[in-house]
């Protein structure tokens, strides 16, 4: 269920641009959920862009271009659920997203291309995601992208949540604390 939102500088994006873009970025999305190009992995494929004044965006003092790298200042704020992704994920999706804004709006001749991309990946703690006023966990998220619960990656989403149960458990943190797997369970002993 990652969403992205896309901060720009005023007048960077024209309508054609910015659905090209929209539409690279959501094949980033369903690459992040495993390829999800499910009735249920598309519904949760958002990209939110907001378009910020130049007067309001200062880069090293300016309001200019003078330290800004092609192809413009954007910045991505990319919100995922907590857990779901390694660090080696995580640095595949800061690369992926940034491709996406150089094949669409820049020259990759240019090394200096990308640089002005700033790309926050953000982990959502288990049990903040919500949609149809319910509280909903990152394994039903899974069932809905079609994500399979007996590969890889789930398997080390449950391995993440096994030692944060652990720690929670070792720290006395109360049962209903929540941000954990709903099958996980606070009477997890801690690592000896």
């Amino acid at each position: 269920m990652p969403v992205l939102q896309v901060y720009y500088a005023q007048g960077t994006l024209a309508g054609d641009r910015k659905g090209a873009l929209a539409q690279s970025l959501t094949d980033v999305l369903l690459t992040m959920e495993g390829g999800a190009k499910t009735p249920g992995g598309l519904a949760f494929a958002s990209v939110l862009f907001t378009e910020v004044p130049q007067g309001d965006w200062w880069v090293g003092g300016h309001v200019d271009a003078t330290y800004v790298a092609p192809p413009g200042k954007f910045l991505v704020r990319v919100s995922i659920p907590e857990g779901y992704m390694s660090q080696g994920q995580k640095s595949e999706v800061h690369a992926m997203v940034n491709a996406a804004f150089i094949d669409v709006l820049g020259d990759a001749s240019d090394p200096r291309q990308g640089a002005s991309v700033l790309v926050i990946i953000e982990e959502i703690i288990e049990g903040n995601w919500g949609a149809r006023g319910r509280t909903i966990s990152l394994a039903s998220i899974a069932d809905s992208v079609g994500l399979s619960k007996s590969g890889e990656r789930f398997k080390w989403v449950k391995a993440y949540f096994a030692a944060k149960a652990r720690q929670f458990a070792a720290a006395g943190y109360p049962a209903d604390t929540g941000g954990l797997l709903p099958d996980e369970t606070r009477t997890a002993k801690p690592a000896a």
